[in-house]
């Protein structure tokens, strides 16, 4: 959590590009990313790869995430596949904790990931952290495309997924 509320103190220009990165260990330029990239970000800060999770994974269990049918991929790319929050929510099921979906915000816990649809199918992700807004739930980090943002938005938008995970050690 304190390195989700630490990346709000970045600016960060909303970038969705396909970018070739460094494995492990890679990421897109420090000053553009995409919602899944704050994700990244904070795990990496407390020593957590996502990029190599998801990729060893995927290689793994290619069939268990989307793939060809939604980005035309016919093997792992470990330049990209961590940062698409459908892969995302394959992953934190088969390696994290799926937890229920609900509208009660005592459901909720400082650290727990929840996945979205901003309308349209548009998959969005965020993280829990331990501050209350003014409607009494926890408020997320997370970014829409203003960069990293803390906010009271846990019920802002149809959440799609609910998920703790705490690295490979777990």
């Amino acid at each position: 959590m304190n390195a989700a509320i630490e990346r709000t103190h970045h600016s960060v220009r909303y970038d969705p590009a396909y970018v070739h990165i460094p494995y492990p260990g890679g990421d897109v330029p420090a000053d553009t990313g995409v919602c899944s990239d704050e994700i990244i970000r904070a795990y990496r800060a407390v020593g957590v790869d996502l990029q190599k999770e998801v990729h060893e994974d995927m290689s793994k269990n290619f069939s268990a995430y989307p793939r060809k049918w939604k980005w035309g991929s016919r093997k792992p790319d470990s330049n990209i596949d961590h940062r698409r929050v459908p892969n995302l929510m394959v992953f934190f099921q088969r390696k994290g904790k799926s937890l229920p979906i609900t509208n009660h915000a005592g459901d909720y816990s400082p650290g727990d990931l929840v996945t979205y649809d901003l309308g349209g199918g548009v998959p969005h992700i965020a993280i829990v952290i331990d501050h209350k807004g003014g409607s009494g739930a926890y408020m997320i980090v997370h970014n829409t495309g203003r960069g990293p943002q803390m906010e009271d938005a846990l019920f802002a938008w149809k959440i799609t997924g609910h998920y703790r995970y705490y690295g490979p050690q777990g």
